[in-house]
């Protein structure tokens, strides 16, 4: 009598959740395919049945993490700065909600076409409150590269939760350099300053695009 393998089909999206799970307890540099084989109980070979490097199976959490951070197109009554603002806390969120996300967003080389459809979706939102393609364009890109980096600064930072290891002395003298300042250099209030200058950027570009179209 013939026996069935009890396990549940192996998928490209039960992959990559589960990569990401493995990501948040070990971080990036221990995201390897031989370890996420062992979690899966697989050979390593079987994963590239689904994804043929690496980078692709990075590609694909990269992905999936822009995905849950609520891009696309803006909802009906939210006026553009609102939405800019609201994309960008989204992203932010998402990103600090995985171990080493503005690292692992940063290295995706090949968007899916559905990635690529949100962005598109957003420059479609954008014109129809009278923003140009290029300037749709470079506002979404630019407030995407802001919130990446300033992740990328926040996850860093020596004895976060997110960021590596402490080194001797270094966390004591950083903490007291930053006594000094107002205010903390990566902070809300730092973020949601940083959003407001492309904001207020953006809204001089377009009154300019708009007094040349008239």
């Amino acid at each position: 009598m013939a026996t069935s393998d009890a396990r549940p089909r192996l998928t490209r999206a039960a992959i990559v959740e589960t990569a990401l799970r493995l990501l948040d307890e070990v971080g990036l540099d221990e995201l390897t395919t031989r370890r996420l084989a062992a979690e899966l109980d697989i050979t390593s070979p079987a994963l590239y049945w689904h994804f043929d490097s690496k980078q692709s199976l990075l590609d694909a959490i990269g992905d999936e993490i822009i995905q849950r951070s609520g891009m696309g197109s803006s909802p009906s009554g939210e006026t553009w700065q609102e939405w800019v603002l609201r994309r960008s806390r989204g992203y932010r969120a998402e990103l600090l909600r995985h171990r080493d996300g503005a690292r692992v967003v940063s290295a995706v080389r090949n968007g899916s076409p559905e990635t690529f459809q949100l962005f598109l979706d957003e420059i479609d939102a954008l014109a129809g409150f009278g923003f140009g393609a290029e300037l749709a364009t470079k506002t979404i890109t630019a407030s995407t590269h802001f919130v990446t980096g300033f992740v990328l600064g926040e996850q860093m930072r020596i004895g976060s939760p997110e960021g590596g290891a402490d080194r001797p002395g270094v966390h004591e003298s950083s903490d007291a350099g930053r006594a000094q300042l107002a205010i903390d250099p990566l902070g809300e209030a730092m973020f949601d300053h940083g959003v407001a200058l492309i904001i207020a950027g953006t809204e001089r570009m377009l009154a300019a695009d708009e007094t040349e179209r008239a």
